[in-house]
């Protein structure tokens, strides 16, 4: 793992320098596909299930134990946050963080609980939540750099399917900078969070890789967490360890929500 407090922007760091870059790799991707089928079809052996069994990268560390970025107001300004890395992307001059995230979230035709609590906002939470999301959007801005001619795709979705559908694993990044058609490999991955880097920011940098090479079909470059709250930037190189954690971790999960779902059909 690599830790930035340097110069370097978040680009930058994604970036890295090409010559230093290892090939395009495809075969490691359809090997990881291939050991992560026989896994899955161990774990489903027997199991009748009626409907697929779905893992997401959102989903809590501890089963109905909800965090602070998981409540409202965090979840909202992580949302409004990555509107506003949507903006930086395009070189929009933000002069209003605030009310331009809410504007371009707005135009998505958003439903649900944060739409309400966004419309109840007393004045006084809605000055609080203005100079809460300025404050992160000044560090993102500074640090983020120039994204250029790099190609870029601001929340982008993944969805794979393993066990011929009975498994669909779905995820989604912030920001996936590079090409899959290149060769060095370029393709950088970010998560960026308004709470501070931990264990799962850890653990979804390892999710968004392998959720990207099964994709893809080829091996990621790199992969970063950013938190706009510290500063701090975690970067890490995909290689064959951190996908093999990532597996791990992925089967893991697949046992529990097995698991659950075995223990919701006894109740009902």
């Amino acid at each position: 793992m690599t830790v930035c407090a340097s110069p370097l922007t978040i680009v930058e760091a994604l970036r890295g320098h090409r010559e230093t870059r290892p090939a395009r790799d495809t075969a490691g991707a359809e090997d990881r596909r291939e050991r992560l089928e026989v896994a899955v079809a161990d774990v489903l052996a027997g199991d009748g299930l009626d409907r697929p069994l779905v893992v997401r990268s959102s989903a809590p560390a501890r089963p109905g134990v909800a965090t602070i970025a998981e409540r409202a107001p965090g979840r909202l300004r992580g949302l409004l946050l990555g509107q506003l890395l949507r903006l930086l992307c395009v070189d929009a001059v933000v002069d209003d963080p605030l009310e331009w995230a809410l504007a371009a979230w707005r135009a998505e035709r958003p439903a649900g609980d944060l739409v309400d609590y966004v419309d109840a906002l007393a004045p006084d939470d809605r000055a609080r939540l203005a100079t809460d999301v300025a404050a992160h959007f000044v560090t993102l801005r500074r640090q983020l750099g120039d994204v250029g001619r790099w190609p870029a795709r601001t929340n982008a979705r993944a969805c794979v399917h393993l066990g011929g559908g009975r498994v669909i694993v779905r995820d989604t990044i912030d920001l996936v900078l590079g090409s899959v058609h290149d060769d060095p490999a370029s393709t950088a991955l970010l998560d960026l969070t308004t709470a501070a880097l931990g264990e799962a920011s850890e653990r979804a940098l390892r999710f968004h890789a392998l959720v990207e090479t099964l994709r893809a079909g080829v091996v990621p470059l790199r992969v970063a967490a950013f938190s706009s709250a510290t500063g701090e930037l975690w970067v890490r190189d995909v290689d064959a360890e951190l996908l093999d954690v990532a597996t791990l971790e992925l089967v893991d999960a697949l046992r529990a929500a097995r698991d659950t779902v075995a223990v919701v059909a006894v109740a009902v």
